[in-house]
């Protein structure tokens, strides 16, 4: 059925590029010379250039300028200057993207900018060096927490956009806890006024909101002093102001930036959508992840358990030997010990059997001469007593012839 097909068929990429090789305009072919304001960038290099930006000095109009490190080492930051070189081009996304190749510097302009011009660069370098925050990752911080998400959304008196906001935002709506206020949107004092009632009510999010007008009237976003309460706030700062093609100095400095209302409610439900689907896609994930951590967890704990188990063996193993070791030592000390005892007990034996021999011999020894003398007293007193008894044998006998004789006397007495 291809065949039969009578007209030429196009890809995207061929129609991009068909476009690409088309847009060819004199600027593009020559050398041109550029003025500007000019803006540095991140100071990054990418292949030994630098992309940074040049603004016209009647309005925010900016372009990338592609820089060589000798070139951007030479530019100062906010001054004007004149600039020799040629334009490239690239065609992205249906998107053509324009950038000026510098390749030398022509001249310096002395300033030519006002004071209120000054501070509004002043903001913008505050605000680059203050940084800004991301609104995607602080709903993403914030939902993981499960806390909630406070926004102020402040639309003019007459306002009737809110319904494209909530248009945009669907069904994401329950995810936020949304206020709305209003104030004269074109007044620079209505909107500092409404800005420092809401800073006391510590809102997560403050938004302006409106939904387009003519150009003159957003030129109250581009006040200083509106735009110093704007960049002080403690909160997520969003402009959603319906305009495409100028950026006024609050949408610079806002920490988002949305063309229009609808936009904005839609680059909510976006956020939220996206963590759904994160959420959703991440179960099975985190389950796997759970079951992985949950394995690593049990091998660790045995490969673990069994290294405790291998150093209480070895330990075991130490203490018996060490035991052994002990109770060999302890053996033979003591052992040592009774062969010691044995040996003391042996001598105080033979001291004693000594002592005792000593002692007996003495003790005989003064026994028998106590008996010796007890003999030689006795002796004596036997001699003494024989003494004693033969003179009194000798006295008996005397006094027994005596009787006898008496008697004998009587009897012859008698008998005379």
């Amino acid at each position: 059925m291809q065949e039969d097909l009578k007209y030429p068929i196009y890809s995207p990429a061929s129609v991009v590029g068909s476009f690409n090789n088309a847009l060819i305009i004199p600027q593009t072919l020559s050398l041109i010379y550029l003025k500007g304001r000019y803006t540095a960038g991140q100071g990054k290099s990418y292949a030994g250039y630098y992309y940074d930006l040049f603004y016209s000095e009647s309005d925010t109009t900016s372009i990338s300028v592609k820089l060589s490190g000798i070139l951007r080492s030479k530019l100062v930051n906010g001054e004007v200057y004149i600039l020799k070189g040629f334009i490239e081009k690239s065609v992205r996304n249906s998107c053509i993207d324009l950038r000026f190749a510098a390749e030398e510097i022509v001249q310096q302009e002395e300033r030519q900018f006002s004071e209120e011009d000054l501070k509004r660069y002043d903001l913008i370098q505050a605000k680059l060096e203050k940084g800004s925050r991301d609104l995607e990752t602080f709903i993403r911080e914030k939902k993981l927490r499960n806390e909630p998400i406070k926004i102020a959304n402040i639309y003019g008196h007459s306002a009737i956009v809110q319904h494209d906001f909530n248009e945009g935002l669907n069904i994401s709506s329950d995810e936020f806890e949304i206020t709305d206020f209003t104030c004269n949107i074109t007044s620079a004092t209505s909107i500092i006024q409404k800005l420092q009632e809401l800073k006391p009510l510590q809102f997560d999010i403050i938004a302006l909101v409106r939904g387009g007008g003519d150009r003159q009237s957003f030129d109250v976003f581009s006040d200083v002093d509106l735009a110093n309460e704007f960049i002080n706030l403690e909160s997520i700062t969003i402009t959603a102001l319906g305009h495409t093609v100028d950026e006024s100095l609050l949408d610079k400095l806002a920490d988002r930036r949305f063309h229009v209302p609808h936009d904005y409610g839609d680059g909510l439900h976006k956020i939220i959508e996206k963590l759904r689907e994160e959420k959703s896609n991440s179960r099975a994930i985190l389950i796997d992840e759970v079951k992985k951590d949950i394995t690593k967890q049990f091998e660790e704990q045995v490969k673990t358990l069994t290294t405790q188990l291998g150093n209480k063996n070895r330990e075991f193993a130490k203490l018996q030997d060490d035991s052994a070791k002990q109770i060999k030592d302890l053996t033979e000390n003591t052992q040592k010990q009774l062969k010691a005892q044995s040996d003391e007990m042996a001598k105080y034996k033979t001291d004693i059997a000594d002592l005792h021999a000593k002692n007996l011999k003495s003790a005989i020894q003064s026994q028998t001469a106590t008996l010796n003398a007890t003999i030689e007293s006795v002796s004596k007193e036997n001699v003494r007593l024989q003494e004693e008894l033969s003179k009194k044998k000798s006295s008996m006998l005397f006094y027994v012839v005596l009787l006898v004789i008496g008697i004998i006397i009587g009897f012859i007495l008698t008998k005379l």
